[in-house]
């Protein structure tokens, strides 16, 4: 077995009760590395088509990657994949902290479920021993509550991924929790919650195997030296740093993505990153992380309350629910971040659901009868946070945005839908494609649709694919999709290593990568058989969504997302994204057909996906 890996997979049948190990196979880990790569081999391979995405069918997994808990600079990651009940198609959601470092220290790499269970229950899996226990006492409770009570029964040094109430009354924009961190998108919460799996305990002290721990550490050494770029802002201030930037650039959505920041949202400086600070207590970091972004929060003593070491709110839920309902008020952000963290709801989703409401209250098509006598206007935070909490607990009209935008529009009718700011049925995150570009192919093709952290073409940004890719004019829409190709496929392998992406970012080149798998798998990979398995995880996450009937050219993007009709002022005035051509030439260099979307029988051959060829080119 490679090293890097525990080289086992714990298979989870909740139906019957049943667990199974499964060697890892080492060709498989070469060829997909980990996280959604392997993911997708599983699923692909395993799961029929159509299957009702909250039914017993639908297979849940947990999965890391070789860095995942070794030395190797910002193995933090773990992911969470299946199919999605927001888009109907893949899904999947990481996050850092440190669950997945100790799933891998409890003696496995990945965990599946399938089935579902006839009542609540858990998996605890301890030093290579896995079983389900009764969650009836967890059941209700929120996610901090959760992870208190696993940890008082079976001891401070387990981790814990869990769902909140949300979670399990299915709320398509659920999310998987585990301390301060979220696997928040696609809606995977609700998969774990239709399953009655509240939630993962893992712990252990086994120790992942490294082919060369010595130089895995020099490495580690070597790398932190160089990391430069952003992350001079991240260190003090975590993600908020960007909201003073987005506000100013015109990068941040603003009323509902109608707006223009410095003109329609002056007054932000009452929740940039000054203030964010000036209201944390302390920082925290994820596993062996040397940047430490993240931040728990004083107690709310003002009119929001909220205990201390709430988690400090990331810049996407502070433009959601701060920039994108022209709302001000920082405590107010803070306590629908809690909220959603308590519940397990995506910030993102959410604080779009309420922007929603808000335009459809201020257009007339809904009233206070609708909204049970809350005033959903522009900028008021007390309607805001009371809206948040009753989507939380899927109560009145909460009930309504509790599956996200494209549903909510279903419900709302009188037109609505245009008002919904989706793709594919996945909310869109606080990036506009007017500002930078390469949002708009990612928004509009990844397998997971309306997602922000899933590569770029941009050559000359610190961490890209620096020397593997072609030059372009930045300033244009065409001549990107060679470099699309090489910078999305690459990026691909990067996340399945587990590796966090604030630090791949931060390296000045691309050459980290290949050098830690080398020390710690012992393969003697080079960055070219890195692109190409990125390729092969790429095409098959497609292939997936292709098997299950979607067609990402059949997705409308909101007029207002790409500037139809162009804003007439602010930093992105005039602009109008030309999506046609971006399409086109993005799909012409993955080779993928231009009015399906499907990859070609040769490119899936080339990449040896021989059964994938044969089942969607009989």
């Amino acid at each position: 077995m490679a090293r890097g890996y525990m080289g086992k997979i714990l298979f989870v049948d909740l139906s019957k009760n049943k667990l199974k190990d499964e060697a890892l196979d080492e060709k498989l880990c070469r060829q997909f590395i980990g996280g959604y790569g392997i993911g997708a081999r599983i699923l692909f391979s395993r799961q029929k088509a159509g299957v009702d995405p909250l039914g017993p069918d639908n297979i849940l997994g947990i999965l890391t990657g070789p860095f995942t808990g070794t030395p190797a600079l910002a193995g933090t990651k773990h992911t969470v994949v299946g199919k999605s009940p927001l888009t109907g198609g893949w899904g999947d959601a990481n996050s850092g902290g440190y669950f997945g470092a100790f799933l891998k220290f409890a003696g496995c790499d990945a965990v599946f479920f399938t089935g579902m269970s006839a009542k609540p229950v858990y998996l605890f899996v301890n030093n290579g021993k896995a079983e389900l226990r009764d969650a009836a006492h967890l059941w209700g409770k929120d996610t901090r509550q959760t992870e208190e009570i696993l940890k008082s029964e079976l001891g401070k040094d387990v981790e814990v991924a869990c769902i909140g109430p949300s979670g399990e009354k299915l709320s398509h924009i659920a999310a998987v929790l585990n301390k301060n961190r979220a696997a928040a998108r696609s809606g995977l919460g609700a998969v774990m919650g239709s399953k009655k799996l509240k939630a993962v305990a893992v712990k252990g002290n086994m120790k992942v195997p490294i082919a060369d721990e010595k130089r895995t550490k020099e490495l580690r050494k070597k790398y932190t030296a160089e990391l430069g770029g952003h992350i001079a802002w991240l260190k003090p201030f975590g993600t908020p740093f960007l909201v003073d930037i987005g506000v100013l650039s015109g990068d941040s959505p603003v009323k509902n993505w109608t707006g223009v920041g410095v003109i329609d949202f002056p007054d932000f400086q009452p929740i940039a990153k000054e203030a964010v600070i000036a209201r944390r207590a302390k920082k925290f970091a994820c596993y062996q992380c040397p940047i430490a972004c993240g931040g728990y929060m004083k107690a709310g003593t003002g009119e929001y309350k909220y205990a201390a070491g709430s988690r400090r709110p990331e810049y996407e839920t502070i433009a959601m629910f701060g920039t994108n309902c022209l709302n001000n008020n920082l405590e107010s952000i803070i306590k629908a971040s809690d909220i959603c963290d308590r519940y397990g709801i995506d910030t993102i989703s959410a604080g779009a659901a309420i922007a929603l409401a808000i335009e459809c209250y201020e257009r007339g098509l809904i009233t206070k009868a609708d909204t049970d006598g809350i005033e959903m206007t522009w900028g008021n935070h007390k309607a805001i946070v009371a809206m948040t909490e009753k989507l939380a607990k899927r109560e009145g009209f909460g009930a309504v945005l509790a599956d996200g935008v494209k549903v909510a529009a279903e419900k709302i009718g009188k037109g609505s839908d245009q008002y919904a700011i989706h793709i594919g049925g996945q909310e869109l995150p606080a990036h506009d494609p007017k500002h930078s570009f390469h949002y708009a192919t990612s928004y509009k093709l990844d397998s997971t649709p309306g997602r922000h952290f899933v590569g770029s073409e941009l050559s000359d940004a610190p961490g890209h694919p620096a020397g593997l890719l072609p030059r372009f004019d930045l300033t244009s829409f065409s001549g990107r999709g060679e470099a699309r190709r090489i910078g999305s496929n690459f990026h691909q392998t990067v996340v399945c290593t587990g590796m966090c992406l604030f630090v791949y970012w931060a390296f000045p080149n691309v050459d980290p990568i290949a050098d830690f798998m080398r020390a710690v798998t012992g393969w003697d990979i080079t960055d070219d058989e890195l692109l190409k398995t990125g390729e092969r995880i790429s095409n098959l996450r497609q292939a997936f969504n292709i098997r299950e009937g979607l067609n990402p050219l059949e997705f409308k993007v909101p007029d207002r997302v790409f500037g139809r009709p162009p804003l007439k002022e602010g930093p992105v005035a005039g602009v109008t994204v030309d999506e046609d051509t971006m399409v086109r030439e993005y799909l012409t260099a993955m080779d993928w057909d231009l009015k399906t979307a499907k990859p070609s029988k040769k490119k899936l051959l080339e990449l040896g996906l021989t059964d994938v060829a044969q089942e969607l080119w009989p």
